[in-house]
């Protein structure tokens, strides 16, 4: 399978090549990756979500351009597609010499996928109608240069971000017509969104005042503690304007599960090192390195560990092996066997470094100082410190561990792919990700129908995004393949919220009986007797 990245992506290859050769086993936080199993996965998928045009009339409504593109393209990355980022957009833009703020036409936005070696663009429109907001989406194939029929959703403007949910849905359905999630799960998958939060933190990042971009970043997480995207869009802020204490404090708030949670994790251990906590930095740097040990992460781990007092020699080795082209990894190294006593690698590899560099002064200074031809006596020089965050290396690897894994996955005979599938799925839910665990499940009965932990799990998205006939379907799906609790549970939750009571009765014994230890099955009863309790009451 051939891999398929933006022109812009390329040169680092062979960092990632490197650092996946360091990896021991795939790892599980990108097992668990739903774009893992998607066949298409490199053909087709790399989105280009244009900000929307406002037809409204309002320049108040003008951050909802941005905020359109924002929440499609976090529907298409959940749904397997590759949206580019709006710092790829922003790159196109500066790329071709365009302005941040500009608006562009067909063609332009044409030129501007070409530029990122997108796919597809989605482009589109919205219009306010009282208290009402209609939205209408269009899909530009670039390769064919075809545009799609128009696909509309509307709604009221507090429902805004269900709107754009329901809307991507069916982009969806138009780009994959075998995308099988449900509507009601895209939708699902916003439910939790606070609108005016979500308007705070769209107006902080496109806002060209520093100062204002804060205060609207602020009140986003004021509003919605639990945003990841604002936290970490705060935490940029602060760590740019040298607030280091701030800055690592709001990058400890991005979700682990949240797509920028590795950037995060980089980016905190920076601020933590430039606020001299070493021990912090370290353990933030390895948190990194434990999902993909790429040479910066190493390196600076090495760093916060040998700030310490420690030897961080071993790391120092593993950036190097992981990118011996870069020179300043050849100086932290002999820097750190010089401390500890290898006099002599410690010459070789700064001689390295010297041939990549030859007129860097410091280095020529240690160079004589160490041969003893110099009487001048130098500062103990410090391992240098890798200050950017190479995401492009990191999605490249990402990319690259997901085509492993969907390898993997086809090897496989169907139950057992079925099987790692819900697994999988099973994670995602426990998260919350209902959109990703959905269309893991969809994949498992699509590989294996007799799956009950996937008849099962797609139950559970079902009940929880309030489809009960779909919960009630799925879950006596599952009991006929294998009686199991959670099925049993499922079908009692739905009985007792439709207060059919001697169902739900019966569905929780039923429970019981499998694990008489069932804390679920109890509480349920308990709640069953008390509806029942209340129902006397009121009968005269």
């Amino acid at each position: 399978m051939s891999i398929h990245f933006p022109h812009r992506f390329r040169p680092v290859w062979r960092l990632v090549v490197l650092a996946l050769l360091m990896v021991p086993a795939l790892c599980p936080a990108f097992q668990a990756n739903p774009q893992a199993t998607d066949a298409g996965a490199g053909r087709g998928r790399i989105l280009l979500v244009l900000p929307f045009d406002n037809n409204s009339g309002q320049p108040s409504l003008e951050w909802i351009r941005e905020g359109a593109s924002q929440i499609l393209g976090s529907r298409f990355l959940s749904a397997g597609f590759a949206p580019l980022s709006r710092a790829d957009r922003l790159y196109a833009l500066d790329h071709l010499g365009l302005p941040a703020g500009f608006q562009p036409s067909h063609a332009s936005s044409l030129k501007i996928a070409q530029t990122l070696d997108a796919d597809s663009i989605i482009v589109g429109s919205f219009r306010t109608e009282g208290s009402r907001i209609e939205t209408e989406a269009q899909i530009i194939s670039v390769p064919r240069l075809k545009m799609s029929e128009p696909v509309t959703a509307g709604g009221e403007m507090r429902d805004l971000v269900a709107v754009f949910d329901s809307l991507a849905w069916k982009l969806t359905k138009q780009l994959d017509p075998a995308f099988s999630v449900a509507q009601e799960t895209f939708v699902a998958a916003g439910a939790n969104v606070h609108l005016q939060a979500f308007e705070q933190y769209i107006r902080g990042i496109t806002e060209p005042d520093q100062d204002e971009r804060l205060r609207h970043l602020q009140q986003a997480v004021k509003l919605n503690p639990d945003f990841s995207e604002a936290w970490m869009a705060l935490a940029r802020a602060d760590y740019a304007g040298q607030r280091y204490e701030q800055a690592a404090a709001a990058f400890a708030k991005v979700k682990t599960n949240d797509a920028e949670s590795l950037e995060a994790g980089f980016y905190r251990g920076l601020a933590l090192m430039f606020s001299g906590d070493y021990a912090k930095a370290e353990t933030a740097f390895a948190g990194v390195a434990r999902v993909l040990p790429l040479a910066p992460v190493l390196n600076n781990q090495g760093v916060a560990v040998s700030r310490q007092g420690h030897d961080g020699t071993a790391l120092f080795r593993q950036a190097e092996g992981a990118d011996p082209a870069a020179a300043d990894y050849h100086f932290n190294l002999a820097v750190s066997l010089n401390r500890h006593g290898d006099k002599g690698a410690a010459q070789a590899e700064l001689a390295q470094y010297l041939k990549a560099r030859p007129n860097d002064s410091e280095a020529q200074q240690i160079q004589s100082a160490w041969k003893g031809a110099s009487s001048t006596s130098t500062v103990e020089p410090l391992e240098r410190i890798v200050r950017g965050f190479d995401a492009v290396a990191f999605r490249q690897a990402a990319v690259m561990l997901d085509q492993m894994e969907a390898t993997r996955l086809a090897a496989l005979p169907p139950a057992q792919r079925a099987q790692t599938l819900a697994v999988q799925a099973r994670d995602y839910l426990s998260r919350g990700l209902l959109l990703e665990s959905e269309r893991l499940y969809q994949q498992a009965i699509a590989q294996d129908n007799r799956s009950q932990a996937a008849h099962a799990g797609l139950a559970e998205v079902r009940e929880r995004t309030g489809d009960a006939a779909g919960a009630r379907k799925e879950a006596q799906a599952s009991l006929e393949l294998q009686p199991t609790v959670d099925a049993y549970l499922i079908l009692a939750r739905l009985d007792l919220a439709a207060n059919q009571l001697e169902q739900a009765g019966h569905n929780a014994d039923e429970a019981l009986k499998l694990n008489p230890n069932s804390q679920a099955a109890k509480e349920l009863l308990r709640q069953l007797s008390a509806k029942q309790g209340a129902t006397k009451q009121q009968t005269p």
